[in-house]
């Protein structure tokens, strides 16, 4: 009898909370894993990067509520391992600081299995750096230690010695302390502290939601009155050296809770410009892209695209959609013949050079109507065929116009856009709970898809549109448009954004 194949378990760390952050290696592993065991300190981004008919499990923990308990979670990675599959233990900071990595890594060896532990940055070094503390400084400190704080202070016997950490001299850092705060303090100025050594309380490090609170050790527990976990704490002098190394809270959206809605596929890319400026960004995918209902249709259409003048691409979903089909059908770039290529952007012209074709025409405005006229400077367009690879429902101005100039017009529909049913990232959660400063709207369908939600629209919810026909789907649809983007692609939206906000 042929013995069932073993699965493997990885326990990896997802770092402390910027998605920037997180380990390739990290990243590689979630994308390959059947099964995914996530923590509530977990950036939840970091599932899109799962397959979307992988198992996807919360066993968050935070102080008092417990979805699993460490005996159920050290149970189900065996368990799904035995299956066969291939789980990934998703843990935030690194596994084995203070993540009880070590125990589940135990449990899994004592069961036989094979696993791998994948390091990730630990808030403990990457929330001060986030705040401009550094933890050494050749001038302050040449040392640092990291305890936790959830252990009971005043219990009997202690696994933290305050002693030997204040005898130190070095940078002290908190993990997992913000509910003991008050207990801690004490203990510290018992054993030797100075009362007016440096403090600072970081919440949400690393985020856009990020919030610091300065003080002295005599008056950090006032100065952080109702400071929320998660939250880390750093003691010695080298908080001094805040007033002058402070950046990632100087940069222009910080703090500025941004909703960007696309394709899951898409939305990272200006998720990614708008967490460099600081903001706090969450993305609530609401549409997802689809195959065409007439596959063969469109395969056909692909197959003789060589026999066109031109190939007209609206938008990268397009691109990619046609060069899936066109490389089933053929293996040779060349197969496509002599057709001439238009795009419609740049974000669509970089895709198909990505595919190491040319574009023949780009029109400077990223709009459908604006091609006609860049076409028109190659001559004619009477009786020359055109090929639009577009959505379904697209607009029909391009088509018509060409029909109207002489020209013969196919479309390709290479593809169609639904709702978006999943809320891998808590999105939805999150708007629901916290609301947004700004909402961000792509396309007309993400506009129709977002109110189609019927989500509350909280008070001084401010939006920003990528170009006009996006806005006159908007105020068909009754939303104000608070800036609308000049060029019309995902840069020319950012420097909107920049703008509304720069000018109050």
């Amino acid at each position: 009898m042929k013995m069932r194949s073993k699965g493997f378990c990885i326990l990896a760390g997802a770092g402390p909370g910027d998605i920037g952050l997180v380990t390739l290696r990290t990243k590689e592993a979630v994308e390959q894993a059947q099964v995914v065991v996530y923590d509530y300190l977990c950036n939840p981004e970091i599932l899109k990067w799962a397959a979307a008919d992988a198992e996807i499990v919360y066993a968050g923990k935070r102080s008092g509520r417990h979805t699993l308990r460490q005996e159920e979670i050290n149970q189900f990675l065996i368990d799904k391992t035995n299956e066969g599959k291939r789980v990934v233990r998703l843990k935030g900071g690194d596994p084995f600081v203070f993540g009880r990595g070590g125990e589940e890594a135990e449990a899994l060896a004592a069961a036989g299995l094979p696993f791998e532990i994948v390091p990730g940055i630990s808030s403990a070094i990457a929330v001060p750096a986030y705040a401009g503390i550094p933890l050494t400084h050749r001038d302050v400190a040449s040392s640092f230690t990291v305890f936790t704080g959830h252990e009971d202070p005043t219990k009997e016997a202690q696994a933290v010695d305050y002693k030997a950490l204040v005898a130190g001299k070095g940078t002290l850092v908190m993990l997992m302390g913000m509910e003991r705060l008050e207990a801690i303090v004490p203990q510290l100025l018992a054993n030797g502290a100075d009362v007016h050594l440096p403090v600072a309380v970081i919440r949400w490090g690393t985020t856009g939601r990020q919030e610091t609170v300065v003080g002295e050790l005599g008056s950090i527990v006032a100065a952080a009155d109702g400071f929320q976990p998660p939250a880390i704490a750093v003691f010695g002098h080298v908080v001094d050296l805040r007033a002058k190394l402070s950046w990632f809270e100087q940069r222009p959206l910080f703090g500025r809770r941004i909703v960007v809605t696309r394709t899951r596929r898409q939305a990272g890319a200006l998720s990614a410009k708008l967490r460099l400026l600081g903001a706090d960004v969450y993305e609530l995918p609401t549409i997802q892209v689809e195959p065409p209902k007439n596959l063969m249709e469109f395969g056909e259409l692909v197959r003789d695209a060589y026999q066109y003048d031109w190939l007209i691409f609206t938008s990268p979903n397009g691109v990619d959609a046609f060069f899936e089909m066109f490389y089933r059908l053929y293996n040779d770039a060349r197969s496509i013949g002599n057709v001439k290529i238009a795009a419609i952007g740049p974000a669509t012209a970089q895709r198909i050079k990505d595919f190491h074709l040319s574009v023949d025409m780009q029109p400077k405005e990223f709009i459908a109507e604006a091609i006609i006229d860049g076409l028109q400077e190659f001559g004619s367009v009477e009786n020359l065929k055109f090929l639009l690879a577009r959505a379904e429902g697209a607009r029909e101005v391009l088509p018509k116009r060409l029909s109207d100039l002489g020209a013969i017009v196919d479309e390709a529909i290479a593809y169609r856009t639904v709702p978006e049913t999943k809320d891998v990232s808590g999105g939805l959660e999150r708007f629901r709970s916290e609301g947004a400063d700004l909402v961000t709207f792509t396309s007309s369908s993400t506009v129709e898809n977002f109110l189609a939600l019927k989500l509350p629209w909280p008070d001084q919810l401010k939006t920003a549109s990528i170009g006009p026909i996006t806005s006159g789907t908007m105020r068909k649809n009754g939303l104000r448009v608070d800036v609308e983007a000049e060029r019309y692609d995902m840069d020319g939206l950012v420097d909107a954004i920049l703008s509304l906000y720069s000018t109050g």
